[in-house]
């Protein structure tokens, strides 16, 4: 089958980006999974023979830390949804647009400041001698320090602030598109408040929750800054599992089956969000 003018065009015109996605994102990730099926060398290094011992030290020696991992971002996800939706729902419905984008900007402004700043920012207001404890201590809330610092709690509230934006930004722009004609049409049928959003507002605004909660639970996932400052030996996370066993004299074979693992993690919920995307736009048309 021969191309045309426009096929070739076009090819031309995508193939930096494949060219790209191939020597940066395939190759490196064929190499880990290459890596991930063979045997510990000299050092870090990997060499034959082949072997399934990695990916069993994963799932047994290292499973409760997967499930950990899992366990955190789906609850880093669940914070999101709850402090993002009301709070995208709150600017979308701002009748001044200079108002709106000013809330926008806000919300994005973290992003100018380097992730790891904010999050050693975070780390000295959670500290036994920081800010939040010296304002309890001096309003006589409490008599001695909280231990808020390296704590699974500490490595949440580090990712739903770093975190958050990638929940609202989405959830404005599903509530953007909504057409509340929907939901006068509900209340004149009787629905109240409660049943209209259940029935009529939520389940619209639904692909935007969906991809709000696979920017949020992806990067989580697989973070290892937040864990490692926030959360010391207790916040032990996937992530962390993979950067030690990449580094000085760790296990190449051994974190590239850990990361082969958490590649399939994500990829389930990569699944879950394109099966519910055919759906809707199934369900639409």
């Amino acid at each position: 089958m021969r191309m045309n003018r426009k096929d070739y065009k076009g090819f031309w015109l995508g193939f930096p980006g494949m060219f790209w996605l191939l020597v940066f994102f395939t190759l490196p990730l064929l190499f880990v999974l290459f890596a991930s099926f063979m045997t510990k060398g000299t050092g870090a290094t990997a060499t034959l023979p082949f072997t399934l011992e990695h990916y069993t030290r994963t799932l047994t020696v290292f499973g409760p830390i997967v499930w950990r991992s899992v366990v955190v971002a789906l609850l880093t996800t669940l914070a999101c949804l709850i402090l993002g939706y009301p709070l995208a729902f709150f600017i979308s419905t701002r009748k001044s647009p200079r108002m709106r984008l000013l809330m926008l900007f806000l919300i994005l402004l973290p992003f100018w400041t380097n992730f790891l700043v904010r999050t050693y920012a975070l780390k000295s207001i959670l500290g036994p001698e920081g800010i939040l404890n010296t304002l309890l201590l001096k309003l006589s809330l409490i008599t001695e320090p909280l231990a808020l610092l390296f704590t699974q709690f500490s490595v949440i509230l580090g990712l739903v602030y770093g975190f958050l934006p990638f929940m609202v930004l989405p959830i404005y722009a599903a509530v953007e598109r909504l057409d509340f004609r929907f939901v006068e049409a509900a209340n004149d049928l009787g629905a109240n408040d409660w049943d209209s959003f259940w029935r009529v507002i939520f389940p619209l605004t639904l692909p935007g929750v969906v991809a709000g909660s696979m920017l949020v639970f992806i990067p989580s996932i697989g973070s290892f800054v937040t864990p490692d400052l926030l959360g010391g030996t207790k916040g032990l996370l996937i992530g962390n599992l993979v950067a030690r066993q990449f580094g000085g004299r760790g296990n190449i074979p051994l974190g590239s089956a850990i990361s082969m693992v958490m590649i399939v993690l994500v990829l389930i919920g990569v699944v879950i969000y394109l099966r519910f995307g055919q759906e809707e736009a199934s369900g639409r048309g």
